[in-house]
């Protein structure tokens, strides 16, 4: 079965860079869209990056925009999120998700297989 592992948060300060890293294995990483998501504290999980299965344009939601960076390397089954110029308002848990032959949605139901999450904390 589909599981997703992500790894490379960590406690950093204001400022600060980190680079999140999403593992997938057990289905045809290739023909699924991959996505972003984080939840803060006492908040909803929210969209964070996603692109669709068949490549073309990536997805940002505007607080992350021109920040962080997604990208994916098919060839080992990965996809990151480069973070830069980290701020407290980013301080959350981080996930991936997997959508088969999806196109890179916002809404997180669309999205069946997600990762265990890894704590991104951003020190003022």
């Amino acid at each position: 079965q589909a599981q997703l592992v992500e790894s490379g948060g960590g406690l950093v300060q204001a400022g600060d860079s980190l680079r999140l890293s999403c593992a997938a294995s057990g289905f045809t990483f290739s023909t699924y869209a991959m996505a972003w998501f984080r939840q803060p504290p006492g908040k909803e999980r929210e969209f964070v990056a996603a692109a669709g299965w068949i490549g073309g344009n990536t997805y940002y939601a505007d607080s992350v925009k021109g920040r962080f960076t997604y990208s994916r390397d098919n060839a080992k089954n990965m996809v990151y999120l480069q973070m830069n110029n980290l701020s407290p308002e980013d301080t959350a848990v981080y996930y991936c998700a997997a959508d088969d032959y999806g196109l890179g949605s916002t809404l997180r139901e669309k999205y069946p297989y997600w990762g265990q999450g890894t704590q991104v904390t951003v020190s003022s």
